[in-house]
């Protein structure tokens, strides 16, 4: 299927405007994410509705907490992905076209199909997650026109590196957003990732302008990012340029993929930048892959209560009333209804 997004060039060859990589791509060639190809001077992706993975998940796990708490969320995936993260969580299915020789699988789907498994499962919004959503674009696009005439709501979870064009392409329909801001470093978006910093502050700032909600999330990794000054410097981004409204997820390193030596996340460091994160005037702080950890609760900025409960991926208890706190009718930032 001809792929959105790109300019023709001479000799054939190709530019892609999906991602902030904006690969030129030469005849028979794939770009950066390894699953789009340029076959005759026609850029191709090769991933549309190929579907590698499919769930039904607990909007909690993209992670998600102000967005619709307790709800559940069709969530799906095809293999690629436009960054080349050492530490990648699921390199078995979004790195398989890079590390495997350029090799493609997953079950055919339509858009059609998804929509109506969401409505089928109960689930209020669907979920482009497990790789990077971008890389599949065409597909979660008309699957989420389709999703919104149908009510049910679209949610990215994404590394943020699509571009102006792109976000305004779908921005329409995309509903929510949790964005990985994996460190605050040029070298380490560089020399880990394969990327730039810059780009995805420029998402993330475009997101916010557009109406879109989002949830940030960083996985703090022993030794790489965790130094102190420059978690400040990254809370205080999210402060001043998307607001201290902005629910910031930090979650615990696990060695895997290309990064096994570094040992997992100290319990305390996550507490350390929870801190960092409030003392910074951030309202919404939690860790994340630490089970019964009290900073996965939510509490009212305001009188401290105890708003939503949760343990893991389950709510236990939610004392909201009409998105505001039930003690001191504090406004709780979010999309709860």
């Amino acid at each position: 299927m001809e792929a959105l997004l790109y300019d023709k060039l001479e000799g054939r060859k190709v530019r892609c405007a999906l991602c902030s990589h904006r690969c030129v791509i030469a005849e028979g060639r794939r770009g950066i994410c390894s699953v789009r190809e340029n076959r005759g001077g026609i850029l191709n992706t090769l991933v549309y509705g190929r579907l590698i993975a499919r769930h039904i998940d607990p909007i909690e796990k993209k992670p998600l907490f102000h967005f619709l708490p307790g709800s559940l969320s069709y969530s799906i995936a095809t293999v690629g992905c436009n960054f080349r993260c050492r530490f990648c969580q699921n390199a078995d299915i979004a790195q398989m076209p890079a590390d495997s020789g350029g090799a493609i699988i997953g079950e055919q789907a339509s858009a059609a199909e998804i929509v109506a498994a969401a409505e089928e499962g109960g689930c209020r919004s669907i979920s482009y997650t497990y790789t990077e959503p971008t890389v599949f674009f065409e597909f979660a696009l008309e699957t989420a026109t389709l999703a919104r005439a149908r009510g049910i709501r679209n949610v990215f979870v994404t590394n943020g590196y699509m571009t102006r064009e792109a976000l305004e392409m779908i921005g329409p329909w995309l509903d929510a957003a949790n964005v990985d801001l994996k460190a605050f470093t040029p070298k380490y978006y560089r020399e880990l990732c394969g990327a730039k910093l810059e780009h995805v502050q420029e998402t993330l700032r475009n997101m916010k302008s557009m109406g879109v909600f989002v949830e940030v999330t960083t996985l703090i990794v022993p030794g790489l990012n965790d130094n102190p000054d420059e978690l400040k410097a990254l809370a205080a981004f999210l402060v001043d340029d998307l607001g201290p409204d902005t629910p910031w997820h930090i979650s615990r390193f696990h060695p895997t993929y290309r990064l096994t030596d570094r040992p997992p996340t100290p319990v305390q460091t996550l507490r350390k930048a929870r801190e960092i994160g409030l003392a910074a005037g951030l309202r919404y702080v939690y860790t994340g892959n630490v089970p019964g950890d009290t900073g996965e609760n939510t509490f009212c900025p305001g009188c401290g209560e105890l708003l939503i409960e949760r343990r893991g991926f389950r709510v236990q208890k939610l004392r909201l009333e009409d998105g505001c706190c039930g003690k001191c009718g504090m406004r709780i930032d979010g999309v709860w209804e």
